[in-house]
């Protein structure tokens, strides 16, 4: 039951949150400046997640070519760039990782 309660009052606070910014861009007259540094929080903050799955295994940062996470990645990166397709980027990513992890 905790953990349904949890859930429950983390949504409303996300929804509040994103609701209560909706609203106030609505109302007032948002700077030029703050709308360009807005525009870049959401890939900051997706890098922010991703990254160190990417580049820290078993907890020690690796760059080597053993890393299989990071190659999947590198992978990714170049479907995404090639492509500029989302669904395909994420399945050419997972399909790099499954390839890399059975080698």
């Amino acid at each position: 039951m905790n953990i349904w309660l949890v859930m429950l009052i983390g949504g409303l606070l996300t929804f509040g949150m994103r609701f209560s910014l909706i609203y106030l861009f609505g109302r007032f007259e948002v700077p030029e400046t703050m709308r360009k540094a807005l525009h870049y929080v959401p890939p900051a903050v997706l890098s922010a997640i991703i990254f160190p799955e990417l580049l820290y295994s078993s907890g020690n940062f690796d760059l080597g070519l053993g890393n299989t996470r990071m190659l999947a990645g590198v992978v990714a990166v170049l479907v995404a760039w090639y492509t500029k397709n989302t669904l395909l980027t994420i399945l050419a990513g997972m399909a790099a990782l499954v390839i890399l992890q059975l080698i």
